[in-house]
C-alpha cells in the first residue's frame, strides 16, 4: 500500500476538522449561555415549543458538547447526536420555505450551511476522533 502525505497527517487533519467544525458552535453557545434570557425570548419568537428547555439544550449542545468533540471525548456518538441537533436547528431556525425574499435567500443559505455541517459531523462519527483525542488514549 502506498502512503501519501495526507495519510501521514490523518490524525492532525481530524483534529483540525474537529476544531473547525465546533468553533462556531462554541462561540454561539457561549453567547447563549451568558445571554440566556435573550435566547429564550428569541426561541419563543420563533414559536419553539418549550423555549426555556430548547435554550438549555442549545447551550448544552453548542457549548459543552462542542468542547467535548474538540477534546475528542465520546466523539462518535456525540457527532451523530450533534448532527441531529444541527438538523433540528436548521428546520426550526432557518425555515426558508416559509419566508419571502430577501429573508428567504439568507435563511436558505443558513439552512444549507447546517446541512453541510451535518455532513462533516456524520463523517466525524464514522472516522472517530483520531489519535489526538481523549478517545484515542
Amino acid at each position: 500500500m502506498r502512503y501519501t502525505l495526507l495519510d501521514n497527517l490523518r490524525n492532525e487533519i481530524i483534529l483540525l476538522a474537529r476544531i473547525l467544525l465546533m468553533i462556531l458552535f462554541i462561540m454561539s453557545g457561549w453567547s447563549k449561555l451568558f445571554g440566556f434570557g435573550g435566547t429564550v425570548a428569541y426561541l419563543e419568537s420563533l414559536g419553539t415549543p418549550v423555549p426555556m428547555l430548547a435554550a438549555a439544550i442549545a447551550v448544552l449542545m453548542e457549548f459543552f458538547v462542542a468542547i467535548a468533540i474538540i477534546l475528542g471525548f465520546y466523539t462518535r456518538p456525540l457527532a451523530f447526536l450533534f448532527a441531529l441537533f444541527v438538523l433540528g436547528t436548521a428546520l426550526i431556525g432557518h425555515d426558508f420555505w416559509n419566508m419571502a425574499d430577501p429573508e428567504r435567500a439568507a435563511n436558505m443559505t443558513q439552512f444549507f450551511k447546517n446541512i453541510s455541517i451535518m455532513g462533516g459531523l456524520l463523517l466525524l462519527g464514522v472516522t472517530g476522533a483520531g489519535k489526538y483525542s481523549l478517545d484515542g488514549r
